[in-house]
Order: C-alpha cells, then sequence, then structure tokens
C-alpha cells in the first residue's frame, strides 16, 4: 500500500513542469520575507527637451541646448514663480548610487533602462560645449532680471536639496542644504567658476551692496548668506580642495559650514526649474524659512536689483517676525512647514 502511495506521487511529479515546480519554490520563498524599496540609479540628468517637464511660462533667454539664439536678446523680468514643486529632503540630489550588487546585475541586463541611458548619453553628446561660453556675449550671460518684489508665499516654488563638503575642519562628510537652509533667511550664491563668483559679489559682497551686510548685521539670528560651488569637473573639483585653506581665510570660522562645494546631483530639470539656464554664469537667490524661492537674480547686479535683495531680505524677516506672533495651529497650518518639519519619534 505504501508503495503505491510513492508510485502515484512519482507519476504526478513527472507530469508537472519543472519550471513550474520552480516558479512555486520561488513564490514560497519570496512570500515569506518583505522586500525593501527598489533603489534607482542616479540619473546624469541629461535631457533632450528640459523645458517639456516645467509647467509656466518658459523663461525667455539663451540656453546650452536646443537652437542657437540669433538675434537681440534683452534680459526680461522673472514671468512666474521659479522653483521646484515639491519640498526638497535630506538625502535628495546626491548623485550617489545606493543599488545593491543584486540591483546593479539586474539593471545591467534590462533593456528599458539600457534605452533610458542611451537616450541621457545622445543629449549628452548633442549638446554644444562651448554654447554657454558663446551665450556670455548678451548682456554678460545674464538670463532674467530680478523682480522688483517678492513671491506670494502661497505661490512660491522650493529650493532643491544640495549636497556637498563644507570648509570646517572638524567634519568633512559631504552634508545637504535643506537642514541649513530650513528656519532662516538665506542669500544663496550660485557659482560654477571665478567668473560666476565675481558676478555673484555684484549682489552680496559687502563692497557691492552695503545695505544687504547692514540687514545681515542686525538680523544675525534669522538672516544667513550661504556660498553653493558647483564644480562638476573632477580635476576643478580636486583644485578647490586643494586650496580649501586659502577659502577659509576668506570667510569668518563661524561660516565655514555655509559654504558648499557640491560635485553632482544638479540635473537639466533642477537647471531648468530654477533658472539655471547658464553653467559659466553666478546666480543668487533670496529663500525663505521653508526653502521656498522668493527672489532670485542672475549675472551682474543692477542697482535696482541690489536694492531689491536687500529690501526683500528684510521683508522675509519681517515675515518670519510676524508668523512667530501667531498661534501655534496657525503656524503649523502655514505652507510647506508639515514637508520640512523632523517628525516627532512615537
Amino acid at each position: 500500500m505504501a508503495s503505491r502511495r510513492f508510485e502515484l506521487a512519482l507519476s504526478g511529479l513527472s507530469r508537472r513542469p519543472l519550471a513550474c515546480l520552480f516558479c512555486e519554490a520561488r513564490r514560497s520563498f519570496t512570500s515569506s520575507a518583505i522586500r525593501a524599496a527598489r533603489v534607482e540609479k542616479p540619473a546624469s540628468g541629461t535631457s533632450m527637451d528640459p523645458q517639456a517637464d516645467i509647467k509656466g511660462a518658459p523663461i525667455e533667454a539663451p540656453r546650452s541646448y536646443g537652437k542657437r539664439f540669433k538675434g537681440v536678446f534683452t534680459p526680461k523680468p522673472l514671468p512666474r514663480p521659479i522653483g521646484m514643486p515639491l519640498p526638497p529632503k535630506e538625502g535628495e540630489n546626491t548623485g550617489t548610487d545606493h543599488r545593491t550588487r543584486q540591483q546593479r546585475k539586474e539593471d545591467f541586463g534590462n533593456y528599458e533602462k539600457h534605452l533610458e541611458r542611451r537616450k541621457e548619453l545622445t543629449a549628452k553628446i548633442a549638446r554644444p560645449y562651448f554654447r554657454d561660453w558663446g551665450n556670455l556675449q548678451y548682456h554678460e550671460g545674464k538670463s532674467f532680471i530680478a523682480p522688483p518684489r517678492l513671491f506670494k508665499a502661497e505661490l512660491s516654488l522650493f529650493f532643491p536639496n544640495l549636497h556637498g563638503e563644507t570648509l570646517l575642519k572638524t567634519d568633512r562628510k559631504p552634508r545637504d542644504t535643506t537642514p541649513l537652509l530650513t528656519g532662516k533667511a538665506s542669500v544663496v550664491s550660485f557659482f560654477s567658476s571665478r567668473w560666476a563668483e565675481q558676478q555673484v559679489g555684484s549682489f552680496v559682497s559687502k563692497e557691492e551692496n552695503p545695505g544687504l551686510h547692514e540687514v545681515l548685521a542686525q538680523h544675525g539670528d534669522n538672516a544667513q548668506l550661504v556660498n553653493i560651488n558647483y564644480e562638476d569637473n573632477a580635476g576643478k573639483a580636486f583644485l578647490v580642495r586643494l586650496f580649501m585653506g586659502s577659502l577659509r581665510k576668506q570667510f569668518p570660522e563661524k561660516d565655514w559650514d555655509k559654504y558648499f562645494l557640491v560635485r553632482r546631483g544638479v540635473s537639466d530639470n533642477i537647471r531648468e526649474s530654477i533658472g539655471l539656464l547658464n553653467s559659466k554664469v553666478g546666480y543668487v537667490y533670496l529663500v525663505d524659512q521653508y526653502c521656498r524661492v522668493r527672489w532670485a537674480g542672475s549675472g551682474n547686479a543692477h542697482p535696482e536689483e541690489q536694492q531689491g535683495l536687500a529690501r526683500g531680505l528684510g521683508r522675509l524677516i519681517d515675515e518670519m517676525k510676524r508668523e512667530a506672533t501667531l498661534p501655534a495651529t496657525a503656524r503649523e497650518q502655514h505652507p510647506g512647514k508639515q514637508h520640512l518639519e523632523v517628525p516627532k519619534a512615537l
């Protein structure tokens, strides 16, 4: 009787395909464990048409992609608030590949991912290398005119999180910009070369804009000046690290954590969203305590833009003080705050 049952079991096993047995074993194995969220490879961020994903009227200015600009160009005021649609989070835009070895192996054999990578490489190769240099002939690269007033808080968009090293000697690990910007009114300078740094200085230096530094000195607890040096070239980044000592001499020690050397993470989508239309030009942003872009300038500053930056910073500080007098429930309902606050431990 026992041998008969054994024969029937073997006959049923032989009739079942080997693939079905393998699938069943695989299902029983995978169902017993909870898989972690998939980590994707950070893309190069190069796109054939970065404007396609941006809502609202585009900024009318020469760009490093698309058709070469011909004719007479005159910078115009920003047509809309600029920035990212979602609030920034720590750990975003680091450019670091956090995939496991198994995920890398699976992606290597994924044809769809190869097609996406092919599109990125095609867009990068098709982009003229000297286009940004050529666009400097138009008003020394100035992309737009700064708005005369701050963008309304309820309509403003967000400044992205960036990740890079600072001038600190004690802690040389890369840091995120979002924790630094949260809770203060910040004047953020973004540049990639000495030329761009000089343009930024026309907005924020003490010699060119003493009114701005008067506001910073009066409200040092609520306002700050942040510098972001973006160097995607490994050789240039190495030289900047080599001369970190001379950079520290240019800033007081209390501001060493406010100078960032960013290597990667600035995609075409970020550039188009916040108006970084020329990599050789300097840009200045006025960011409120919720990381929203409330004002922006580019290229060499005009006198009215210098005054507008100092006046806008003072107004942001007044908004912060006025909000501090509101009830706690009213402050918690403020736009953007719920996305930026650290969740309390249960």
